[in-house]
């Protein structure tokens, strides 16, 4: 039975980092997806860049930005969903194998405008592969139908936790 967690935690708690450690930290799988990381200038937070596990970049959102969609006071860029996202995950979505495992971080509201990247997120719940998502704290109707899930395990991210669960969903992963 593949495994599905989700990481559930407030803004800056450590999932992304929890995530990215998981990655280099896995010796027998190879997972694909992508992470999510702040843009500051300064110590202000203007936007967000999206990178997939292979080291393609891009920004996904920025005060800078017209939109739509805007999301708070960022306009999001859905092509950066479309191109560097969803061809991250592509390969599993589309091709799925036992053993495959993909990272997304996150299932939050600027990711979540893409109703392709749903739909994929769908799939690859669907399909018999391993998948650890972040996902963000607040109530949405796509996010909270995947908490309620069976099949979900939901974990929350905390000060106590995060750093030693990526060496523990590491080693389940790869036992």
């Amino acid at each position: 039975m593949a495994t599905r967690i989700l990481l559930e935690g407030r803004p800056g708690v450590g999932k992304t980092t929890a995530v990215r450690r998981l990655a280099s930290l896995l010796r027998t799988r190879m997972p694909v997806g992508f992470t999510t990381e702040e843009i500051r200038e300064g110590t202000a937070r203007v936007g967000f860049a999206l990178e997939t596990l292979d080291g393609r970049r891009a920004v996904l959102a920025h005060v800078a930005f017209p939109g739509p969609p805007r999301v708070g006071r960022y306009g999001v860029d859905p092509r950066v969903m479309d191109e560097l996202a969803l061809s991250a995950l592509a390969p599993l979505s589309r091709n799925p194998a036992p053993g495959d495992l993909a990272l997304v971080d996150e299932l939050g509201r600027m990711e979540l405008s893409s109703s392709a990247f749903r739909e994929t997120v769908g799939e690859l719940l669907a399909a018999d592969i391993d998948v650890v998502a972040t996902v963000h704290a607040h109530h949405d109707p796509f996010t909270d139908a995947l908490k309620r899930r069976a099949d979900i395990e939901l974990v929350q991210v905390t000060v106590q936790n995060r750093d030693a669960l990526p060496g523990e969903l590491a080693a389940r992963l790869e036992s």
